[in-house]
């Protein structure tokens, strides 16, 4: 069974594309739903892939990737039980995952730096939810 999704928009297939390297190394299995060349493309439909898969429990978690993050985020947290999270450093996604217990990981293929970005999925890979006896946060959707 694949593990994980992964999309992109156009300005983050290069970053993609260098991630999935280094889940190929890992031997963690994925789906990529795209983009598949640097052709422009529309980061909501990407993202918007990724978000429902991880949404409807298909996978438990996700990656998706575009030129800033900001507008994958946006999209991805509107979909139910999906905890989409934008992380710039390492320490942001450790937190995002323990104290959020983030499934979407949200890059900016324009503002990371790729080996950055290797160790911020690294982090955010291996990192555990610490929130199992806290109080559920209340779900608005």
């Amino acid at each position: 069974m694949e593990e994980l999704v992964i999309g992109s928009d156009h300005a983050g297939f290069e970053l993609k594309e260098h991630l999935k390297g280094e889940l190929d190394r890992l031997k963690i299995t994925y789906r990529d739903v795209g983009v598949h060349s640097t052709e422009r493309a529309d980061y909501p439909l990407y993202s918007a892939k990724v978000a429902r898969a991880v949404s409807s429990g298909e996978f438990e978690k996700g990656i998706i990737i575009c030129g800033t993050g900001i507008g994958a985020s946006i999209t991805a947290n509107r979909f139910k039980k999906v905890r989409a999270a934008l992380c710039v450093t390492q320490e942001m996604a450790r937190m995002a995952k323990s104290h959020n217990n983030a499934n979407v990981l949200v890059l900016g293929g324009r503002i990371t730096p790729l080996d950055e970005a290797i160790n911020i999925l690294n982090a955010w890979l291996v990192t555990g939810f610490e929130g199992g006896d806290k109080p559920r946060r209340p779900e608005f959707k």
